[in-house]
């Protein structure tokens, strides 16, 4: 088969939802990857799917819509989707208020939530240190995944039920319309039609449409992140999220208290290069810690630093310690993750001829919002 209903060029969350709503219209779909699998910020995250930190928007409702997609996949193939919920812990009286305005702001749109005195925090988490927090604000809906496995689980899903066609160590370098087709080119000179080609390879759609790319006016972010080795002892189930989270989440920023928070002086080096601390604790029992934000002009993303700063590394540990107790601290790897964003926080679209769709910069809400999101830009392709 060399000609198929929709090309999807790019298999993170955003490209593998793509291919996962035009097979559930039972269209044909090719899903294309230039490396052997996803390997881009798809992977390189939490794997926390959090709508309650998303803006009061659509961007909300695209969370919530994937959350239900997620546990109608994970009801029927395993991807490692567990509903363990989401805990924010305020740090001082500025982030409980916040998070007493959001559970009315949550109540409004019927997305169940519990605050927590600090008697009902340490019950759940003993290992957090009761002189950092107030008290907390609890989502049970929301979900975990393992973001290195949980993609590749749901194309083999879509592989094996709905007879999606993937190929892997394909570089697409060329995208064009001929005759009211699309043809797709690959670097080894092979030539694949379809009605339909979507776009959802992040930064990289540079290759294909430079010209377009350079006026996006899109930044890209690198984040750090660590993990520590197993620690068996622990059990830290849900996702967890601080104080300095409340202060950088969209969610609370509708918050009628939020435009009078104040940032103290420690604070402000963290501010800085936008670290706010979240932990996940993976299925093998180790802890992802992070993280932090660095950002460059599409046009000069070589500007970012290709090392690990270490200096970033000790505030997020800094502040990470001053969270939680854990029985030690030694971590088993450092990384950076990298993903375009777009400068309104929303996501990058681009038409041409109703033929080929650009969907990019959606930022570092794919994990929680990319199932939903893919969902309207399918209906919108066919």
């Amino acid at each position: 088969m060399n000609k198929y209903d929709l090309i999807v060029i790019g298999a993170g969350n955003v490209g593998t939802f793509h291919a996962y709503h035009a097979l559930s219209q039972g269209k044909s779909v090719l899903l294309i990857d230039k490396d052997s699998e996803p390997i881009e910020a798809t992977v390189r995250n939490f794997g926390q799917v959090v709508p309650s930190g998303q803006a009061l928007d659509t961007w909300f409702e695209y969370g919530r819509e994937s959350l239900g997609i997620y546990k109608k996949i994970q009801a029927k193939f395993d991807i490692t989707a567990r509903q363990n919920g989401t805990y924010y812990f305020a740090s001082d009286d500025e982030e409980m208020v916040l998070l007493e305005e959001a559970k009315a702001l949550f109540k409004i749109r019927e997305y169940s939530s519990t605050l927590l005195s600090r008697k009902s925090c340490y019950e759940r988490f003993p290992n957090l240190n009761s002189e950092y927090y107030k008290g907390g604000l609890f989502f049970p809906d929301e979900v975990s995944v393992e973001p290195r496995t949980m993609v590749h689980r749901v194309r083999q899903m879509l592989i094996q039920d709905f007879g999606l066609v993937f190929m892997n160590n394909t570089a697409v370098i060329n995208c064009e319309i001929k005759n009211g087709i699309c043809v797709v080119s690959t670097a080894t000179n092979q030539k694949i039609f379809a009605d339909k080609v979507a776009i959802c390879n992040g930064h990289e759609f540079k290759i294909l449409f430079p010209e377009i790319f350079n006026q996006s006016g899109m930044k890209v972010c690198k984040l750090n992140m660590m993990q520590t080795y197993p620690l068996p002892e622990v059990k830290l189930n849900g996702n967890i999220l601080s104080g300095l989270s409340i202060r950088r989440y969209d969610s609370f920023k509708s918050c009628n208290s939020y435009q009078h928070l104040q940032t103290p002086e420690w604070q402000k080096p963290y501010k800085e290069w936008g670290i706010h601390i979240l932990f996940k604790q993976a299925l093998n029992g180790s802890i992802i810690i992070g993280d932090s934000h660095e950002y460059a002009d599409v046009d000069e993303n070589a500007k970012l630093p290709l090392g690990i700063d270490m200096n970033i590394n000790d505030l997020i540990l800094k502040e990470a310690k001053r969270i939680m107790a854990l029985p030690n601290w030694k971590i088993q790897n450092y990384w950076a993750g990298y993903y375009s964003q777009t400068a309104d926080g929303g996501s990058y679209e681009y038409q041409i001829e109703d033929k080929i769709f650009i969907s990019t910069g959606i930022g570092g809400k794919g994990m929680t919002t990319a199932a939903g999101y893919s969902r309207k830009r399918v209906e919108e392709i066919f």
